[in-house]
């Protein structure tokens, strides 16, 4: 069946997507625990989805405590898991249409963060549908993350998905704004609220282990051209340093970036160094509201 601009392989392959994320999710994230560490659970999810037949919409994100985005463990990361607030944020594509959802695992006894989160979203879910402003969706995530007492990341922001494109347009603001873009049907977006005891703002930290090839272009280092070769598997999607097979890929990461030829996605950070919170889903805009590819991770699924 198709909904709005999207034909039938379309509609499937987003709900096939959908289906192979929530059950990765689902194994995964019974995984965080203290002891277990950050690489053992990205590398796991990540060969599950290539087992299943799919391919990754961008490296697993292990994002934990200040932490609110673009954390993926090096390829020696041996760092394990703490008493910290872990987001988990996987992305599936089938065929380049993707599902991205993330939830959050917390060992710091802020359980209330986690459920401002799921709330907000809950509500955005709730509110969507064909006509609906996205200023009136942050509305609802402001308000929701309000009223645990905490504060919405300003600064993020849900988004439009597209075949192999994991972040266009619209923008899913986490707060009310006066002037947002009517959702349509056939629309597929990402909403995924971050709550904080912060000032809900996050700045770049030093840390990059994910790229995107953005350019084309020639390099007369050897190690950065062998890299080159291997970004045709990666389809213009982001991906992990430790996913190359060329020696010394860090230093010709550095020369295809200075390039132009890739960026890099430095991780993002709370500017207090406070916890964040992260819940996210995918879903189709339909007639009578939207169709939620991802629904089964939350408790409000």
């Amino acid at each position: 069946m198709s909904i709005g601009a999207l034909d039938t392989d379309a509609v499937e392959s987003y709900r096939e997507a959908g289906e192979i994320l929530v059950e990765t999710m689902t194994e995964a994230r019974e995984m965080i625990e203290p002891g277990v560490t950050q690489l053992e659970v990205a590398e796991y999810a990540e060969d599950a989805i290539r087992e299943a037949g799919a391919g990754l919409a961008f490296p697993v994100n292990i994002s934990t405590d200040e932490a609110a985005s673009h954390a993926t463990p090096a390829r020696d990361d041996d760092t394990e898991f703490g008493e910290e607030m872990v987001c988990l944020d996987i992305g599936v594509h089938v065929d380049g249409y993707i599902a991205d959802a993330a939830v959050t695992v917390d060992y710091t006894g802020h359980g209330d963060m986690v459920a401002a989160a799921e709330d907000a979203l809950a509500a955005a879910v709730a509110a969507v549908g064909p006509g609906v402003d996205t200023g009136d969706v942050g509305r609802e995530i402001e308000a929701a993350i309000d009223d645990y007492g905490y504060t919405p990341i300003l600064n993020l922001t849900g988004h439009g998905v597209e075949r192999y494109d994991a972040h266009t347009g619209p923008s899913i603001p986490n707060r009310a704004v006066d002037r947002g873009v009517e959702l349509e049907v056939g629309d597929v977006i990402a909403i995924e609220p971050f709550a904080t005891d912060g000032r809900g703002k996050v700045g770049e930290g030093a840390t990059e282990e994910i790229y995107e090839q953005v350019g084309d272009g020639s390099v007369r280092d050897r190690r950065a051209r062998q890299v080159m070769e291997e970004l045709a598997a990666f389809d213009d999607l982001p991906f992990a340093a430790r996913w190359l097979d060329s020696s010394r890929a860090a230093m010709a990461l550095r020369t295809l970036k200075n390039a132009d030829i890739i960026k890099g996605y430095p991780v993002l950070k709370e500017a207090d160094g406070q916890l964040i919170s992260q819940a996210e889903h995918t879903m189709i805009v339909t007639e009578d509201g939207c169709e939620v590819t991802t629904a089964g991770i939350h408790d409000f699924d």
